[in-house]
């Protein structure tokens, strides 16, 4: 049976209200704000994400925070949306700039379906990302994940049109490596 909550560099522990005060760092910078929400680029205050996070709670959603093995908030890896019934829910990552281009997207995105697959019992997880974060769209394809559709010139930013790409995977797809 493997670990679904230690990788070899990373963890997923339990959000605490701690937590937001790292998460809100983050979000002082705009590239960051930009590739995770579609909704305007701003940063939110410690409470405002301690209570966004804190409303998502199971069955129908999971917030882990995402740590390095010395304990250092890295992101925030979530699953929401998950219908029990069905099997199914919607997943996302967001981890802070110092940690891009590291392999550590990768490291949390397999823990978290680790988690989903096996222990959950999902069948569907979709993720979502704007077409302009390249980094994610090779992350998710890599890992399995099968572009499923667009929803077309979802966003504007710096006054161009952007798509933003519906991905999913299946259990049945999935590899466990």
């Amino acid at each position: 049976m493997k670990d679904f909550l230690h990788g070899e560099r990373v963890a997923l522990t339990a959000f605490r209200g701690e937590d937001a005060g790292a998460l809100a760092g983050f979000e002082q910078d705009s590239e960051y704000l930009r590739l995770y929400d579609a909704d305007v680029a701003r940063p939110r205050t410690v409470e405002a994400i301690r209570t966004a996070y804190e409303s998502l709670t199971p069955p129908g959603g999971f917030v882990f925070t995402v740590r390095g093995l010395d304990g250092a908030v890295m992101g925030v890896a979530c699953l929401d949306g998950i219908l029990p019934f069905q099997g199914v829910g919607g997943l996302s990552i967001a981890l802070g700039r110092p940690f891009w281009g590291q392999g550590y997207g990768r490291e949390v995105l397999r823990l978290v379906l680790r988690f989903s697959f096996n222990e959950l019992n999902l069948r569907r997880l979709t993720i979502t990302v704007f077409d302009y974060n390249a980094r994610a769209i090779r992350l998710y394809e890599r890992l399995g994940f099968v572009r499923e559709g667009a929803f077309r010139s979802f966003l504007v930013r710096d006054g161009e049109a952007h798509d933003m790409l519906l991905y999913g995977l299946l259990r049945s797809e999935w590899h466990d490596t």
